[in-house]
């Protein structure tokens, strides 16, 4: 996994770059729809994390840090937002409240950690390192103790999602010899199948709230990135976004019923929503600054 979202989920903007599924938090900003999301709009030019309305309004930072924040993933609670952080050197996963206090260290390596994905029960995150050599998804109990690596395969994988029941977990990997591919697997790492299968780059996979569905990036048509669905077996893809400019990271609402993504469609990275089906595709951020991975409050 190199620094990218969707056409290598690679960790400048996945990792400066990179899904969600409630209660209400508390603190300025939060509200029962909230969106968070990174961006280096305040002055010191430095990611933070990022959370706003689902219209776009009360955008407050909530991490304030010239660390460089990135891959916000809210807790299935809503009271909590994971991230990734450089601010200790190589980036380490964090966890907060929603409200940006309690920031709290998880991992602690040399290595590259990044990309937490909750599980629906918050018991568990999911998450993307390179400890062992490439990129591989690892597991890790909510606290950050028993961090264990799920894929355990010579190729790099990255960009995990759970299900809604949290049985599966669906990620990205290059093993197959093309640039990306979805695949699926088991949360204990078992049974690990390839859902896509072309030569493009598949990337950035998140599964509906009702579990039907997978949204992801891919550049099949065209060669740069737009939003997908498919069925959770990878049949039936669709095409839901189409324009000659970059869009990447889909995450749903809580309903299932919105998308929030990022897009390149006006020149620098904004966030956008559309209904499910790709229809009214609206700007929700505008600003000179870099916007990127949403990530909808549960």
């Amino acid at each position: 996994m190199r620094p990218d979202g969707v056409l290598r989920t690679t960790f400048v903007l996945v990792a400066l770059s990179g899904a969600a599924c409630g209660s209400n938090g508390t603190g300025p900003g939060v509200q029962p729809a909230a969106i968070a999301f990174l961006s280096n709009r305040d002055t010191s030019g430095d990611f933070d994390i990022y959370v706003m309305d689902s219209r776009g309004g009360q955008v407050t930072n909530l991490t304030k840090h010239t660390g460089g924040d990135f891959s916000p993933a809210w807790s299935p609670e809503g009271n909590r937002i994971a991230f990734a952080t450089y601010r200790d050197g190589a980036p380490e996963i964090y966890v907060m409240n929603a409200d940006g206090s309690g920031q709290t260290r998880l991992t602690n390596n040399f290595a590259v950690d990044f990309g937490p994905a909750w599980s629906p029960d918050g018991s568990h995150i999911a998450f993307t390192s390179d400890r062992d050599g490439l990129y591989e998804v690892y597991v890790m109990n909510a606290d950050g103790s028993g961090q264990t690596n799920l894929t355990k395969n010579g190729a790099n994988d990255d960009s995990p999602g759970w299900s809604p029941d949290g049985s599966k977990i669906a990620f990205a990997s290059d093993r197959d010899g093309n640039d990306r591919e979805i695949y699926v697997m088991n949360a204990d790492g078992t049974g690990q199948t390839r859902l896509t299968n072309n030569t493009a780059s598949d990337n950035t996979p998140a599964w509906s709230p009702d579990g039907r569905t997978i949204a992801f990036t891919s550049t099949r048509d065209g060669g740069n990135g737009e939003i997908y669905v498919m069925n959770p077996d990878g049949s039936a893809p669709m095409r839901l976004t189409n324009n000659p400019a970059l869009d990447q990271s889909p995450a749903w609402s809580h309903d299932g019923r919105k998308i929030v993504f990022m897009s390149y469609r006006n020149g620098n990275r904004e966030i956008y929503v559309m209904n499910a089906d790709g229809s009214a595709q609206t700007r929700l951020t505008n600003n000179p600054a870099e916007d990127d991975s949403p990530t909808w409050r549960p």
